[in-house]
């Protein structure tokens, strides 16, 4: 790791919200890539945060207050991700944190990422029931629709099993294409639920939504 992406990850981790923002704008005044800067700095920062936090290391108003300095940084940031091509939509996304969940950095990056790449993205927000989920994909007036969520626990985890029975209860699974991810998800456990995917990053998340959704995949765009 550069010593700007160890700055980076060091200042999430200690809720350090004024460093976390100056050494981000230092990182793009350098020439450095939005999105460099959060997966190989502010992302490996908050991943460390994450686990700490599930061993007791770290409790919930310190885990707050780091998703509030990497969310200040994410506010510089955003303008530069979200540069998209107004090319038609790859279709409608519906983007949301597991109930029982309320990390949204990842969740909020994929959702900015998919629609600088030509998606209608429509975010619910964090701690969603999967009965809210469901209903917004019935009312979805489309074929088909993405669903992105996302866990940073393994506890909110468990939640996209019982999120899949849902849809398949509801005779919504057709329309439904679902790809989750966070800290805990693997290939291993989307297979176990019967998704349709998952991804390590934002820009591998766009590709993998694309093929789910039948889209040409071209560069993504960042």
């Amino acid at each position: 790791m550069s010593d700007i992406f160890k700055e980076l990850a060091d200042a999430v981790m200690t809720q350090n919200i004024n460093g976390t923002v100056e050494k981000t704008k230092e990182a793009l005044a350098n020439g450095t890539p939005a999105l460099d800067i959060i997966q190989k700095g502010l992302s490996e920062g908050m991943k460390i945060v994450g686990e700490k936090f599930e061993t007791g290391e770290l409790f919930l108003p310190q885990i707050m207050m780091s998703a509030k300095a990497m969310n200040s940084a994410m506010e510089i940031l955003q303008p530069e991700l979200a540069k998209g091509d107004g090319s038609e939509s790859a279709g409608i996304c519906i983007s949301f944190v597991q109930e029982g969940d309320i990390h949204d950095i990842g969740n909020r990056l994929v959702s900015t990422m998919l629609g600088a790449n030509g998606f209608t993205v429509k975010t619910l927000g964090v701690d969603i029931s999967n009965e809210t989920v469901v209903d917004e994909v019935k009312k979805a007036d489309a074929d088909k629709v993405l669903l992105v969520g996302s866990a940073l626990m393994t506890t909110s985890m468990l939640g996209q099993k019982d999120l899949m029975i849902l849809i398949n209860e509801e005779g919504v699974r057709a329309k439904a294409k679902c790809m989750f991810g966070g800290a805990p998800v693997s290939q291993a456990w989307i297979d176990e639920i019967g998704a349709d995917g998952t991804a390590e990053n934002a820009a591998e998340a766009v590709n993998v939504a694309k093929k789910i959704m039948n889209v040409e995949t071209s560069k993504v765009k960042a």
